[in-house]
């Protein structure tokens, strides 16, 4: 069976667990403690999503080789949202109100998360979201384990900047309120660094855009300028592809304009050819070829449970690693899976990441993690060209937006998402507005 039917494979595994949790009797509902799992496994995001639905039943069942949690045995309860953002609500609503389970691990999509905020609330469940994100946004019922900007893009500007030594700035990205955020935060941060606005482009594409050409003729063009110019790229999905190939068949080299991008991982580099990748950088918070004991165990475990020695791990599956530890440590700290309880025990939490430190859970509801920059190798891994000295906090709202630098996210003393310290007064509404229709399709 090759890599691909392997790991499509493990989506009727997934629906197999969700119909049997279905027929779970009530006496055995109290026997286990239920873990809901809320991941695409079919349409345009389940190439990203099925893997991490995989790697939660690997943590479940390891959990359960320990001994399980409270003296219970863990239970996973899967269900498909299909990429259908408005579903991924229902379903989030299906497994906290019907299946009872004490904490949900879920979303890729940033349209996916906001779609679900208000069920968390309502409900008072809590919902572990493992992916990169735009920031400014800290619920409580929420725990980020993915990197806010200042975890990925802030530091890869910095390091284009003062190591690669660039003066010109594409800011390239899929048009949804992801990449639209991450942008305005950049272009911001670029000014306030001396950048002039002449030097800064900014481009917006429709998901699954393939049509490259036009776009990247603007690139070359705008890099011949005597400056050197770098894209920050936030373009998603597999629109990743085209835009590659067409920076090779325009003859733009890495080492001539290179390509840093946010959303380019081992998932999305594994089964396709490399060779116009080469040589360009992705910013992550982990990366598979990190060399430590805990990230090769963590790599062969994989390995032995997919029964797949080509299946490869990723920055998200490390988000969900940390979380689900996090979890289980703070159930056990509280004593009971009651949400409230455990809201209130993850902040301090510690638990080991895959990268050779600890990570610490924040009031912020946010998660210290290291920031890695790596170049993309012809095998589809990624060698790590610069790495933080320290581990970077999270933000949940950024510095360098006149709107967003006076808020303060703290769940343990001011009890609010979204303080106004000029104000000094909780503003209440956590995230913000929710994205245009035209990004509903989209992170």
């Amino acid at each position: 069976m090759n890599r691909i039917a392997r790991k499509f494979g493990f989506i009727a595994l997934g629906a197999t667990l969700t119909a049997t949790t279905a027929m779970t009797s009530a006496h055995a509902q109290d026997e286990t403690i239920k873990v809901g799992i809320l991941h695409s496994l079919s349409g345009t995001m389940a190439i990203s999503e099925t893997t991490l639905k995989d790697a939660m039943l690997m943590l479940i069942e390891q959990q359960n080789e320990k001994g399980g949690l409270l003296g219970k045995k863990l239970e996973a309860v899967v269900v498909d949202p299909a990429s259908d953002w408005p579903l991924f609500a229902e379903k989030a609503r299906q497994l906290i109100e019907q299946d009872k389970v004490a904490a949900v691990f879920g979303c890729w999509t940033s349209v996916s998360r906001k779609s679900v905020l208000p069920v968390f609330a309502e409900l008072n469940n809590i919902l572990f979201y493992p992916v990169q994100y735009e920031g400014e946004e800290s619920e409580k019922n929420v725990f980020y384990t993915g990197a806010a900007p200042n975890q990925q893009a802030i530091p890869a500007v910095d390091y284009l900047m003062e190591e690669e030594g660039v003066e010109r700035w594409v800011l390239e990205g899929t048009d949804y309120v992801y990449p639209r955020t991450t942008n305005k935060i950049l272009e911001q941060y670029l000014l306030d660094k001396g950048v002039a606005p002449e030097d800064i482009i900014v481009n917006y594409t429709p998901f699954g855009f393939s049509d490259w050409q036009t776009e990247v003729a603007r690139i070359k063009e705008f890099g011949s300028a005597g400056k050197k110019t770098a894209v920050v790229s936030t373009v998603n999905g597999d629109a990743n592809v085209p835009f590659y190939k067409e920076l090779a068949n325009q003859g733009i080299k890495a080492e001539d304009i290179p390509v840093v991008a946010f959303s380019v991982g081992e998932e999305e580099l594994a089964g396709i050819d490399t060779g116009p990748l080469v040589g360009h950088l992705a910013a992550w918070n982990y990366f598979q070829s990190v060399e430590n004991e805990d990230n090769a165990k963590f790599i062969e475990q994989w390995h032995a449970f997919t029964g797949d020695e080509d299946r490869v791990t990723n920055d998200p599956m490390e988000a969900h690693y940390i979380g689900f530890n996090m979890w289980v440590k703070a159930v056990e700290k509280a004593g009971t899976t009651d949400p409230e309880a455990v809201i209130a025990a993850l902040p301090g939490t510690e638990v080991p990441n895959l990268t050779g430190g600890t990570s610490t859970m924040l009031p912020n509801h946010h998660i210290t993690k290291p920031v890695l920059i790596g170049e993309i190798q012809e095998d589809g891994q990624f060698e790590v060209v610069s790495e933080t000295e320290e581990l970077v906090p999270g933000d949940a709202w950024s510095d360098f937006l006149p709107e967003s630098k006076k808020l303060k996210a703290d769940w343990v003393d001011l009890k609010c998402g979204n303080y106004d310290t000029e104000a000094e007064k909780c503003l209440g509404e956590t995230a913000m507005a929710e994205p245009a229709e035209e990004e509903a399709t989209s992170n």
